[in-house]
């Protein structure tokens, strides 16, 4: 995928975050979420930590070729391990007890993903990145693991709130490349899900029974390791 299309896919399912977190009350900021224990404005915390790695990244060294894939992004080594998991949520719960420049949590995630998708946009085609784990990777294919980030946790937070999901078309597609390649639109209409549902399902958030299990290893579907 494109760096222009992984940043069409963030920028949409950004967009329609921030229209679901805006105006919620302080009951709804406060509500748990499935990822334990987080609560939806610590969830949302957590999206502006990993969103907000990408300046930095930006910023610093870049490699001379790229490696890594989004797909090899997830493989299930030290960056999910307990202790950086432990890392994972103080560093939400921090960004959540309020940002330096005293921003709500629904105002600090909009000028987070806008002034990622403005630096991004700057950058030249083909431009490689060091992520935070030493990964040498394509800005594109990076960005590809932030709608990742952005989608699945929509989800999360769509669920905690008693909203209906609102997993936008691009980001789907960009999830569902990720999980299933270029046949993905004809493998995710042969399981016959919804996307959200197939998201669920792909990420644990959903059990699959026996016969989904066997259809998912059919189709050679990629399980995403996300801490």
């Amino acid at each position: 995928m494109s760096r222009d299309h992984a940043l069409e896919a963030f920028r949409r399912e950004s967009q329609a975050l921030t229209d679901a977190v805006s105006g919620l009350s302080a009951a709804e900021w406060n509500l748990p979420t499935r990822c334990t224990p987080w609560s939806v404005r610590e969830l949302l915390g957590h999206v502006c930590v990993v969103i907000d790695w990408v300046p930095g990244m930006l910023a610093g060294p870049t490699p001379g070729e790229a490696g890594i894939s989004a797909a090899d992004y997830y493989r299930p080594d030290e960056r999910f391990s307990s202790r950086t998991n432990r890392a994972r949520i103080a560093l939400a719960r921090d960004r959540a007890a309020g940002p330096a420049d005293g921003l709500g949590p629904a105002e600090d995630f909009t000028a987070t993903w806008r002034r990622v998708d403005r630096l991004c946009r700057a950058q030249p085609a083909g431009r490689t990145v060091f992520s935070r784990h030493g990964d040498a990777m394509l800005l594109s294919e990076f960005l590809i693991t932030r709608v990742v980030e952005v989608a699945v946790h929509g989800l999360d937070l769509a669920d905690a709130l008693g909203h209906e999901p609102w997993l936008t078309e691009s980001a789907g597609d960009a999830v569902l490349h990720l999980l299933l390649g270029a046949e993905h639109k004809a493998a995710a209409d042969a399981l016959g899900w919804s996307r959200p549902r197939l998201l669920r399902k792909a990420t644990g958030r959903e059990p699959l029974d026996a016969s989904e299990a066997a259809r998912i290893e059919r189709l050679g579907i990629r399980w995403l390791a996300l801490g």
